[in-house]
């Protein structure tokens, strides 16, 4: 996911996003515990994705607060 990508989602969007993300890593944890994954760059590009759209949803939420200063 890029961050522009990201910009374009709604808070809505974007928590589903994150709930989606949560359970992807969750299952690449999973598998690296009994030695099925494959893929390890994965782990860190979700552990990234997961942050993008964190950082995402702060922006959104303190847009309009930083707006009423």
């Amino acid at each position: 996911m890029k961050a522009a990508d990201a910009r374009a989602m709604t808070p809505d969007q974007l928590n589903d996003e994150l709930a989606k993300l949560k359970k992807e890593q969750f299952n690449l944890r999973f598998q690296k515990a009994t030695g099925q994954l494959e893929n390890t760059s994965r782990v860190r590009q979700v552990r990234r994705d997961i942050a993008r759209v964190q950082t995402m949803l702060n922006e959104k939420s303190a847009s309009p607060a930083g707006a009423a200063k």
